[in-house]
C-alpha cells in the first residue's frame, strides 16, 4: 500500500507543544487533540480526543526532567497503540538519562538502556531524535532510531559569522569525534580539553592540548548542564590566548546557575537549539530551531524517502 495514503497525525505532550507547533506549522498540519487529566496524587491520564485508528501517529516529546515528561510519552505511545494506530513513532528531540549509557562503577543502573526498553515496551515502533551523549545508544534499541544531528542548524550559523582564523574546540575529550567531523568539515584546527572530575558536575582540573593563540574559538558539546565544564573552558581557551570563544551546544539543560555562569565568564556567544524550552533568558544565549529538521524527517519516514541528506556531517 502506497505509504502516502496512509494519514498521519502528529500530538505532544505537556513541555513540548512549542517544538510540536512548530513542526506541525513546517508539515502544514494541525496539531492533534489530546487531554491530559490530573488527580489529586499527581498521577495522570492521557487521551486522544480525535480517533488515530489506522493512522501513522509521531508524538513529540523531549524527556528532560522532570520524569513526568517520560511518563507522559510511555502513555502516549500506549494510548495510541490501544486506540488501534497503525505504527506510532516517539519524535523525542532531547532523549534524557543519555548521560547513563554504561556501567562507570560498581552497583548503578544503566537507565538509558532501560528508557529504551521502556518506550518499546510501551509500543514505540520507531524513535526520531537528535545528538544523542552517545552514539552506541541507537544500539540499545530493537526498533528503527533516526539519530538527527544539530549541525544542520549549527553549520549555517557558523558559517554566517564569517570567523577569521577560527578553531574547532571541545570541553571533554568524549566528544572529540563530533569536533573532529566539524573541524575536517571547515578545514581549521582541532583543539581538546582534557578534563578530571571530583564528581558529577563538578570539574577538578582542565587542560587545553592544542595551540588557540589569536584564534575564534568554536567549543562544541552536545548539552550544557550546570555549564561549569564549558565555561571553564571557555576562560582557559581565553587564558591561552583565544581572541574569542563561542560555544554550540545542541541541548540546554542549563540548570541553575548554569544562566549566571554564562553571563559572567568569558564566553562571546552560547548557541543552542530549541530541544528543551529555555525560559530563564540570558543576554549571551542565541537560540537556533530544530523544527524544521523534525518536520522534513516526519515527512520522509512518512512517504518512505531517505533522510540521509540530514546529515550534514
Amino acid at each position: 500500500m502506497d505509504s502516502s495514503l496512509t494519514p498521519f497525525k502528529v500530538f505532544c505532550g505537556t513541555k513540548s507543544r512549542y517544538m510540536a507547533e512548530e513542526i506541525c506549522k513546517e508539515l502544514g498540519v494541525e496539531l492533534g487533540s489530546m487531554k491530559i487529566e490530573y488527580f489529586a496524587d499527581g498521577e495522570f491520564e492521557v487521551s486522544f480526543e480525535e480517533s488515530v485508528r489506522g493512522c501513522e501517529v509521531y508524538l513529540v516529546q523531549s524527556t528532560f526532567p522532570n520524569s513526568d515528561n517520560l511518563m507522559e510519552l510511555l502513555l502516549m505511545i500506549d494510548a495510541a497503540k490501544r486506540a488501534s494506530a497503525k505504527s506510532v513513532a516517539a519524535v523525542i528531540p532531547y532523549f534524557g538519562w543519555a548521560r547513563q549509557d554504561r556501567k562507570d562503577k560498581p552497583r548503578v543502573s544503566i537507565a538509558a538502556k532501560l528508557v529504551a526498553n521502556m518506550l518499546e515496551t510501551a509500543g514505540a515502533d520507531r524513535v526520531i531524535t537528535m545528538d544523542l551523549h552517545a552514539d552506541q545508544i541507537q544500539g540499545f534499541f530493537d526498533i528503527p532510531v533516526d539519530h538527527l544531528y544539530a549541525s544542520s542548524v549549527f553549520i549555517p550559523y557558523i558559517e554566517s559569522l564569517k570567523l577569521p582564523d577560527m578553531a574547532i574546540a571541545t570541553p571533554d575529550v568524549g566528544g572529540a569525534k563530533r569536533a573532529n567531523n566539524y573541524a575536517k568539515f571547515f578545514d581549521v584546527p582541532l583543539v581538546l580539553c582534557h578534563k578530571q572530575r571530583a564528581k558529577a558536575n563538578v570539574v577538578a582540573k582542565m587542560t587545553v592540548i592544542g595551540d588557540v593563540k589569536d584564534k575564534n574559538v568554536i567549543l562544541l558539546d552536545d548539552m550544557v548542564d550546570t555549564a561549569g565544564t564549558i565555561t571553564k573552558a571557555a576562560n582557559l581557551m581565553l587564558e591561552n590566548g583565544a581572541k574569542t570563544v563561542r560555544a554550540l551546544c545542541s541541548h540546554a539543560i542549563m540548570s541553575d546557575p548554569a544562566t549566571e555562569r554564562v553571563e559572567n565568564c568569558g564566553l562571546t556567544e552560547m548557541i543552542f537549539t530549541n530541544s528543551i524550552p529555555y525560559t530563564k533568558g540570558c543576554t549571551k544565549c542565541t537560540i537556533l530551531s530544530v523544527a524544521r529538521l523534525f518536520a522534513d524527517t516526519i515527512r520522509r519516514v512518512h512517504s518512505n524517502q531517505s533522510i540521509s541528506s540530514q546529515y550534514l556531517i
